[in-house]
């Protein structure tokens, strides 16, 4: 038997799980029930060390180049879920795990352990539209989905296998964050030409369409929504969006402040600018921009560097906002502009850790101290609304425990 395990923080090899059987031959004690959806192949779920991990029962080859994938595209700074470890030549040990127990009824022959981290606070699409959810939410999904696609096709891969099923949704600030799930057919290239981004493209339409006309027939979609209509949709957004990062613009040489308006909105999307082509057209009377768009998630790094908080995009974006404000308000107060890492230290302390620190834990239901932050500041506005002034963060939090968490419950 073979572990390769990829991170040492979740380093594990227990040798007492019965490692050299199919998952299907496990005793249902070592398995634990979590949030699912619908596999293609047997995936299970167990505990170790307070940590849920994902086994994923698949053919070696298949196994070890979604593992390869896995990590290179963790590596790229991607949405998806992280590897954690593959278990391969489990046949090895088969006669020692016939002797200490059953004989298997399924062979393990060049069959291979996917392991990967259960991702907290996600959820199949399944399960929440079975939930209850508005159309306005399941618009944010197809953003989320979307715009997972067009990061993947920046970063050169090809999915192959683009649908709901395979992807998970997470809540970032009010709106949704998709992650990749399954990576079985996926390929990653230097750079992906039109032809294959629009053939993955046409899958995804096909993949997501079918997606929910399935649920359609079992559930209902919100607001009677069509299933085609919501896979044209996401097509219409990835589009819109790619254009947005990819296209090229022309202006007068004298007009050169457009470049930083044009990288500042690429940074609002969460966009990154690698680097830039710029070249002389129409006889030097113009100037034509090419920008290189990177996926390197502009605002969750530069929060994550001021800061140390580990958060979704649009979480950050709204995190960055607050501190900014805060900063503008300490500036004020000293007469004098505070630089923004100190501002940064100061916000951590006397804003985002009291706001969060007054939610009793039983009361958080699964949300992220930054998720619960970003309710804080939205009941916050609201209150201030209705009093005509700022109501301020301490009085915000108190509210939103007594008057929002609590009725949850």
């Amino acid at each position: 038997m073979k572990f390769q395990i990829a991170s040492p923080s979740h380093y594990f090899t227990d040798l007492r799980l019965p490692w050299s059987r199919h998952l299907n031959d496990w005793p249902e004690e070592h398995f634990v029930e979590v949030a699912r959806g619908i596999h293609r192949n047997v995936v299970k779920f167990i505990s170790h060390k307070d940590q849920v991990y994902a086994l994923k029962e698949l053919a070696t080859p298949i196994a070890r180049n979604e593992y390869r994938l896995l990590r290179e595209l963790e590596e790229l700074g991607l949405p998806v879920v992280e590897p954690v470890g593959l278990v391969t030549h489990r046949d090895e040990n088969v006669s020692a795990a016939q002797s200490n127990g059953a004989a298997p009824t399924t062979s393990v022959e060049n069959r291979g352990l996917l392991i990967t981290n259960y991702l907290v606070g996600a959820l199949p699409y399944r399960i929440i539209i079975q939930q209850g959810i508005s159309p306005e939410q399941m618009h944010q999904m197809l953003d989320a989905l979307a715009e997972l696609l067009v990061r993947l096709h920046l970063s050169g891969f090809y999915w192959g296998d683009c649908s709901f099923s395979n992807a998970l949704f997470r809540r970032d600030a009010g709106l949704m964050a998709a992650y990749l799930v399954d990576a079985e057919t996926g390929e990653l290239l230097d750079e992906l030409t039109d032809r294959r981004r629009e053939f993955d493209l046409d899958l995804a339409h096909t993949n997501i369409a079918g997606d929910l006309m399935d649920l359609e027939a079992s559930v209902g979609l919100p607001g009677q929504l069509d299933p085609v209509d919501l896979a044209d949709s996401l097509v219409e957004r990835y589009r819109n969006l790619w254009a947005e990062l990819t296209r090229s613009d022309v202006f007068d040489p004298e007009d050169q402040y457009l470049i930083e308006k044009r990288i500042s909105r690429l940074n609002e999307l969460g966009f990154d600018v690698e680097e830039m082509e710029i070249t002389t057209v129409d006889n030097g009377k113009q100037v034509k921009m090419v920008p290189r768009v990177v996926e390197h998630w502009h605002h969750k790094r530069r929060l994550a560097s001021l800061t140390g908080l580990q958060v979704q995009e649009n979480q950050a974006r709204r995190l960055l906002n607050s501190l900014n404000r805060y900063r503008i308000i300490l500036s004020e107060q000293d007469g004098r502009d505070v630089p923004l890492p100190v501002a940064a230290y100061r916000w951590i302390a006397e804003v985002f850790n009291p706001s969060v620190q007054t939610i009793p834990h039983e009361l958080k239901g699964g949300l992220d101290d930054a998720e619960l932050f970003h309710e804080i500041l939205e009941h916050r506005w609201y209150l201030s609304e209705a009093s005509g002034s700022d109501v301020g963060m301490p009085f915000a939090s108190k509210s939103y425990v007594e008057n929002v968490l609590k009725k949850r419950v």
